[in-house]
């Protein structure tokens, strides 16, 4: 067998092997910091992350039901968020406003 390093036919298929690696390496790369497709991985984790705000909240405003699934909206605790939200909107129109005095 002859010595890798002195068959220039095996030396063109190893620099040939290595230029394919090399070529798909930068295609990933390109692949991962393609604006398109960063925006595409983040909007899909903010679904993601809403969808589980949503299950989480959806679990708290409800009563417990008989067969331990969530029941009802309990309309005490949705009074209770109405009111936090009023209250902080309410706070965030009055910085805003005592700012621009």
């Amino acid at each position: 067998m002859a010595d890798r390093s002195s068959d220039p036919q095996a030396l063109q298929r190893e620099i040939e092997r290595s230029r394919q690696e090399l070529a798909r390496t930068i295609d990933e790369l390109a692949d991962r910091v393609n604006p398109r497709n960063v925006a595409q991985r983040g909007a899909e984790r903010l679904k993601e992350e809403a969808e589980q705000v949503r299950r989480t909240v959806d679990t708290a405003i409800r009563l417990p039901g008989e067969d331990g699934e969530p029941g009802p909206i309990n309309p005490k605790v949705v009074m209770v968020g109405v009111g936090v939200v009023v209250g902080l909107t309410v706070l965030g129109l009055m910085r805003r406003r005592s700012k621009r005095r």
